[in-house]
């Protein structure tokens, strides 16, 4: 079945409008992930933080402590083989994962303790083509009652959210309901689709959305390209959002693959850049995050610079998660991963990176909950070393 929801969007500025414009006329090249709202500077009239209440930027709450300057990973073992071009991954409850195979749009169930790979089936209308496919994936926040399971991915159109009933009663490979298309109009592209979703602390939905390779529709408010999305369970504008009609959430960016949340709820968001920075941001509601007219800390007004900087041959970052005190981030063309030491929104010491180059593409990495990280390799995308015949789920201790 399928949901159209009506999402009003909010008026452009005449501000907006002329960065818009003077963004078609410039001209650049385009890495690849593999290679390479409002207004300027406005806020929310509401409270700062819809996500639940942390403390706002530049005022870490006094009981955060700072991570140590240096950490630790170690693999403690390689849980699964075989993936074919993995890319979401979602912890169920009870710590088994989903993970989604980004070219056959299947996606599967894998235990934690034995790695034993499960078909739960098929997502329907999946067009695998040069960066899009089947992305992100999401478990419901209410997962118990519901047993929905969400996934972002690239049709002949448009890039939409879907969710499913998950019966894993049911044989294996017919687990997944029909899916509900709960919003849809995200911009396509050959590169730049975005992907990334998760619920947040809040148990609204957000989405990280790519500009398509158009420039111009990170500031463009009548386009869901180059934006962070943030949405009810059921594809509406969310309460609290910078504009009550819209479920824009941050405009001005130009490919988001990596969400999530630290201890005080602050939401943070790792960004491809083009030929100079990729990025990680602080997000709050409202701010616009600079693409394409700024890239990397340009210290612009009315444009949010992030707090860390990459150049895109070090990072093409992807997958972001949060633990012990750190923001971690899969780099794809990198082939590391990354450690972002913070006190409240604030770095203590410059990013540490881990990995480098032993298991090449690094896409998805998400928290478990004793505190060490799954980490997903991206090497049978079409962009990996040919050598590298396949794809795993890493288990990580950090410190």
């Amino acid at each position: 079945m399928e949901r159209n929801p009506t999402v009003r969007r909010p008026r452009v500025t005449s501000v907006l409008a002329a960065a818009a414009a003077a963004a078609v006329v410039l001209v650049a090249g385009c890495s690849s992930d593999g290679d390479s709202i409002n207004r300027p500077g406005g806020r929310s009239s509401g409270p700062t933080k819809p996500g639940g209440g942390g403390s706002s930027s530049g005022s870490p709450s006094p009981t955060e402590s700072a991570a140590p300057a240096k950490g630790s990973v170690k693999v403690e073992r390689t849980l699964t083989t075989k993936l074919n071009s993995p890319w979401g991954l979602a912890p169920l409850p009870g710590g088994d994962l989903l993970v989604s195979s980004r070219n056959t749009g299947k996606i599967f169930k894998v235990s934690a303790d034995s790695g034993k790979k499960t078909e739960l089936g098929s997502v329907p209308g999946v067009s695998a083509a040069g960066e899009g496919g089947l992305l992100g994936l999401a478990v419901s926040s209410d997962f118990g009652t519901d047993h929905m399971v969400y996934a972002y991915f690239t049709t002949d159109s448009d890039n939409r959210i879907v969710r499913m009933v998950y019966d894993d009663k049911r044989p294996a490979g017919d687990q997944l309901g029909a899916p509900d298309t709960i919003f849809k109009g995200i911009p396509k592209g050959t590169i730049h689709n975005g992907g990334r979703i998760a619920f947040g602390p809040d148990k609204m939905l957000y989405a990280g959305t790519g500009e398509s390779g158009d420039r111009g529709l990170a500031q463009d408010m009548d386009s869901f390209g180059g934006k962070i999305l943030r949405m009810t369970p059921d594809g509406e504008p969310a309460p609290r959002n910078p504009d009550a009609q819209s479920v824009v959430y941050s405009p001005g960016h130009r490919n988001v693959q990596g969400l999530a949340w630290d201890a005080d709820k602050r939401l943070w968001a790792s960004e491809f850049g083009q030929d100079t920075w990729d990025e990680l941001n602080l997000i709050e509601p409202g701010k616009n995050y600079g693409w394409p007219e700024v890239e990397g800390k340009a210290g612009k007004k009315g444009f949010a610079d992030p707090l860390e900087q990459w150049k895109p041959k070090d990072a093409s970052p992807s997958g972001i998660a949060f633990a012990k005190g750190s923001i971690w981030m899969a780099g794809l063309r990198g082939e590391r991963l990354w450690r972002i030491p913070l006190k409240g929104d604030k770095a203590v010491a410059k990013p540490q990176s881990f990995l480098d180059g032993k298991y090449g593409r690094l896409r998805s990495v998400v928290a478990a909950d004793d505190g060490g990280l799954w980490l997903t390799t991206s090497n049978t995308d079409g962009r990996g070393d040919p050598g590298r015949e396949d794809d795993r789920i890493l288990r990580l201790e950090v410190r």
